[in-house]
């Protein structure tokens, strides 16, 4: 008999615990969901990261924790060139899947894996959390709803300076780890998929321009959790020829005609993780930045322009089921985990998979695989390039 799940009963492994794995062990938690296992590259690493997490059961190894039938669902914060593997074994062992991005490190694993999730007709998402702050909600609705007219333009940037400096260090440095595509494949996704989320528009075509501010970095002698290589000196690093971007600007051609501008840096000083968007329309425009995450600029030509303040009760239906607390009271990165995975696990328990999920989907994931794709070739040949 199949076990009908439930917040009680459910089993959720987590894989990872660098950056990324422990807020969705947090996430997950503010959901009253409990998370059983805890999957690392030893058993030694694991024991001692459960063990700090408060995780009861913990695995030397992913394929051990898709071998215990007490997991239903698993999260992969694992390093990029893991995803594809780990997601295509954890849906043959039958567990539903949420995937840090990007899901694959090309299209033809990141098709695999769509197909092979309906085929199995496991819940399969990925982690595109900043869908779920309430003003990127609100922003989609009112886009969605007409309220800026016809768009005409969609420009912003990516910004972080965790790499600003050559002694700055990552594994997402190293291609066969993080894949060719560094910035904009990392954080520029980001950008990528809350456009499309927001406008519902598709991009046609693209023109990248690239630079390398570093060519040559210092790499540590010992392994470095993400941001935390900024703290490294000089000493005991070998120079490592770096072959991915440290900076992109693509412009963007969007259906129906409209334009759109995005530039990408890890080496831009004093910008700690900033998303900033502007989206121009016939009657009005909206503006959003990440590091004032509860504000949303809204540009009107013949009256006043206006700054709404995240407040449930000003805020449109959508934005009102993501926002938990008054106005007044800031909700920021932690929140967008348990957000999203508040509206993955409700889909889960619901059980009726034939409903369109309300949440990013590994078909999301592979549109912006074929993104990526199309931004590095143009990189590359210093052409326009159609989207697939």
């Amino acid at each position: 008999m199949e076990k009908k799940l439930s917040k009680q009963n459910i089993g959720v492994g987590v894989a990872g615990t660098g950056f990324i794995g422990p807020a969705h062990v947090e996430g997950l938690r503010r959901n009253g969901i409990t998370v059983m296992g805890l999957a690392e590259e030893t058993k030694e690493k694991a024991e001692q990261k459960a063990a700090e997490l408060g995780i009861p059961q913990s695995y030397g190894s992913l394929d051990a924790m898709l071998a215990d039938p007490n997991i239903d669902v698993v999260h992969l914060a694992t390093p990029n060139y893991l995803h594809y593997p780990h997601a295509k074994a954890a849906l043959l062992a039958g567990k539903h899947v949420i995937c840090e991005k990007p899901l694959a490190m090309n299209t033809k694993e990141s098709g695999e894996l769509v197909k092979l999730a309906a085929d199995k007709k496991l819940v399969n998402a990925v982690n595109f959390n900043i869908r779920m702050y309430p003003m990127s909600q609100q922003a989609r609705s009112m886009v969605q709803s007409g309220q800026l007219g016809d768009i005409f333009i969609l420009q912003g940037s990516y910004l972080q300076d965790w790499l600003l400096l050559p002694t700055d260090w990552n594994w997402r440095l190293e291609p066969d780890l993080g894949g060719t595509l560094r910035a904009v494949g990392d954080i520029g996704s980001h950008w990528l998929d809350l456009l499309t989320f927001i406008t519902g528009l598709h991009i046609d075509e693209v023109f990248a321009d690239f630079k390398t501010v570093h060519p040559i970095r210092k790499k540590p002698a010992k392994p470095l959790e993400t941001f935390t290589g900024k703290m490294l000196t000089p000493e005991d690093t070998i120079d490592q020829p770096i072959h991915t971007e440290d900076y992109a600007t693509i412009i963007l051609h969007y259906e129906n005609g409209v334009r759109g501008v995005l530039t990408v840096s890890q080496v831009s000083s004093g910008r700690k993780n900033r998303l900033f968007y502007e989206i121009n329309g016939s009657k009005s425009s909206l503006a959003w930045d990440s590091e004032k995450s509860n504000e949303l600029w809204i540009g009107q030509r013949a009256e006043p322009n206006q700054v709404l303040m995240k407040d449930p009760a000003l805020l449109s239906a959508e934005a009102r089921a993501v926002a938990s607390y008054p106005g007044g009271h800031n909700e920021g990165f932690p929140d967008t985990f348990k957000q999203l995975y508040a509206k993955i696990y409700s889909y889960i328990l619901a059980g009726d998979y034939t409903k369109t999920p309300d949440f990013p989907t590994f078909a999301d994931g592979h549109y912006e695989m074929q993104l990526c794709e199309a931004i590095e070739r143009s990189a590359r040949e210093k052409v326009w390039i159609k989207v697939k």
